[in-house]
């Protein structure tokens, strides 16, 4: 059988269709690249906004319409509405997140450790969402309860996975070819929290040392952290970018970008969305990350137009991103999600407001990420290349990221990827740099 795979919103539901699709390789079916070739499709669906779900309701209908008469439909959007994502054209199953793990034996109706008796080496996923990077996924759902977030109803109280099963995974991406593993999870940071508790063993699991014991056990070359809650994270953290002995050596391979999602720049906006983290401790944790790891990128998420902000709180939390001086970041236009206390508070802010926060915001993302990038002209950096166009008259034009995430575009003789490259750096561009291949 021809399946086909897509999906919206985070890397975490990346890292689950590329697991799905090597289960369904395992039990002898066939990835392919457009829906048009498929007999069988499955969306990974997302609703962290109300335009994550529409575009997902969207998707299974632009398959239907080429022709893939069975579509599963999974993720938070099928999760949250189930009942109407079934009745959406061609949908035979839904399966809600707490049966994620188990769909592709459900769907084809096998025994789960038929996929349990031999790894398999990881290959691209075809067309739209081939990647160089692997993601791998080492924890699931979140116990935070941000007011704002429709994501821990969906995914459920936070989950750990083993170390030994994160390991399995990794070594079936490099021996696949992989050259950098993403570590991702709905809530990165707290991965370990809940292997403490159930051991009962007094042993404090962290984050940190799942790294280190990827270092360890694993050849992996770039290994790369998705997003971090800053609460999360110590000072104590940032020296594994420093540790230099030769069975880590993880200064060299543990990238230097670090995502920390701030969503806003206000102590008191802070407070109602219930995050835990204010200005103040949000600055120390920055500036301890950049007097540890050189040039490290900082990035983060912001949210426009949250219920309750006041002229002068937007104001403040405006003042804080300037002064971050961020490499980059998304800014969202808050969205009022049904069962998330924020959707229930007084003080919502008019569509118009929220967009011109918008802009504001995201105009001041762009300037510091073109003054980070600017740092860089004129510098030698290794870029891992993921994308290829068609061959011009000076070459095949190459795209990639730097170890510090720098979008790179450079021209190469024949197409390099997945290759890695010294390259320099020519001149910025509207969102990333010009290089050239030594």
């Amino acid at each position: 059988m021809k399946i086909y795979l897509d999906t919206v919103g985070c890397r975490l539901n990346q890292a689950e269709i590329e697991t799905m699709a090597r289960q369904f390789r395992v039990a002898g079916h066939e990835i392919v690249a457009a829906a048009e070739m498929a007999d069988m499709a499955v969306v990974n669906t997302c609703a962290v906004t109300n335009d994550a779900a529409s575009v997902s309701r969207s998707k299974i209908r632009q398959i239907a319409r080429a022709g893939v008469g069975e579509i599963v439909a999974t993720g938070c959007c099928a999760t949250l509405q189930p009942q109407h994502v079934y009745d959406l054209p061609n949908v035979v199953r839904v399966v809600t997140n707490n049966r994620k793990d188990h769909l592709v034996p459900d769907v084809l109706n096998l025994p789960q450790n038929t996929f349990d008796l031999e790894p398999i080496s990881r290959q691209p996923l075809p067309g739209l969402h081939r990647r160089t990077r692997a993601f791998i996924k080492v924890q699931d759902g979140c116990d935070n309860h941000c007011t704002f977030c429709i994501t821990t109803v969906a995914r459920g109280e936070g989950r750990s996975r083993s170390i030994s099963d994160v390991i399995h995974d990794i070594q079936s991406a490099l021996a696949g070819g992989t050259k950098e593993i993403v570590l991702t999870g709905v809530h990165l940071g707290s991965w370990g929290y809940d292997l403490s508790t159930s051991l009962k063993t007094g042993f404090n699991s962290h984050l940190k040392e799942l790294i280190k014991t990827i270092l360890y056990e694993t050849d992996t070359p770039r290994l790369r952290l998705s997003s971090l809650e800053p609460w999360d994270l110590d000072e104590d953290f940032f020296s594994l970018w420093n540790d230099s002995s030769s069975s880590l050596r993880a200064g060299s391979r543990l990238m230097p970008h670090l995502h920390l999602p701030l969503q806003s720049g206000c102590e008191s906006t802070l407070r109602r969305m219930a995050r835990k983290t204010t200005p103040a401790s949000f600055r120390k944790l920055v500036s301890a990350a950049r007097d540890a790891i050189p040039d490290v990128a900082i990035t983060t998420d912001i949210i426009a137009g949250f219920p309750g902000e006041t002229e002068d709180e937007f104001a403040e939390s405006l003042a804080f991103v300037q002064e971050m001086n961020f490499a980059g970041g998304h800014v969202f236009t808050y969205s009022p999600r049904p069962g998330t206390g924020a959707a229930r508070m007084k003080g919502q802010i008019k569509p118009e407001v929220r967009k011109k926060r918008n802009h504001s915001l995201h105009d001041a993302l762009e300037e510091s990420a073109k003054s980070y990038r600017e740092r860089f002209v004129g510098q030698k950096t290794s870029v891992l290349w993921e994308s290829t166009s068609e061959m011009g008259d000076r070459g095949w034009q190459m795209e990639g990221h730097t170890e510090n995430y720098l979008r790179v575009k450079a021209f190469a003789h024949s197409p390099r990827w997945n290759e890695t490259d010294d390259v320099v750096l020519i001149q910025t561009t509207d969102n990333g740099i010009m290089g050239e291949i030594i």
